[in-house]
């Protein structure tokens, strides 16, 4: 069988390959390859949404209750905090979450997700966060445990945390003035309470 020519045909046909090309492999069949992709698509989607039900609805401990738990809480009487008084309020003794930011209180506890136990800004809960904001520092050397005037920050960190100031007080609800040491409490009445009363005196 010489005249096959160099034996090229010979060795594909006794091959088994049939005319589709060397070594008999075959392709997928379309439908196929679009049901493994479809399938793939499911997973990543499946996941993407158990991801968001632990991670997305999570406030910590106890997660979407202390989430129901906080909404239920009602509005906060204004009143004035020590730094020890303020401390109470971080989310682990107490379900509702303060922090205070240049002097000023807020109630963030609608942010627990952020602010609470668990929250990437955790660390601000029941402290004055102002130092943190101001220098953009997340850790524990950027809050103090005694009264911080702030004396020591520059003008443009001093522009950043009353520009956070405004933004707590367009978010959340302010509750009153975090006192310096010797400074006694105001009395609000009921009329002031309803009032956004935001002036340190």
């Amino acid at each position: 069988m010489a005249d096959d020519g160099d034996g090229r045909l010979r060795t594909e046909g006794s091959s088994g390959g049939g005319g589709r090309g060397g070594g008999g492999a075959e392709e997928p069949p379309v439908g196929g390859g679009m049901l493994l992709i479809a399938g793939l698509l499911a997973l990543g989607l499946l996941a993407a949404y158990r991801l968001y039900l632990r991670w997305g609805t999570r406030s910590g401990p106890g997660g979407a209750a202390r989430q129901s738990q906080a909404a239920a809480l009602p509005r906060m009487k204004r009143r004035d905090f020590s730094l020890e008084q303020l401390r109470e309020f971080d989310g682990t003794r107490n379900p509702r979450i303060l922090l205070a930011v240049n002097g000023k209180v807020f109630d963030v506890t609608k942010g627990s997700k952020f602010y609470g136990p668990e929250g990437p800004y955790g660390i601000f809960a029941g402290r004055d966060a102002s130092r943190g904001l101001a220098t953009f520092c997340l850790d524990k050397d950027a809050l103090r445990d005694e009264y911080d005037d702030l004396s020591d920050l520059n003008a443009v960190q001093m522009e950043s945390v009353r520009e956070w100031e405004m933004q707590f007080k367009e978010k959340y609800d302010y509750v009153g003035r975090l006192l310096k040491p010797g400074e006694e409490p105001s009395e609000y009445t009921d009329e002031e309470d309803t009032k956004d009363h935001t002036k340190q005196e």
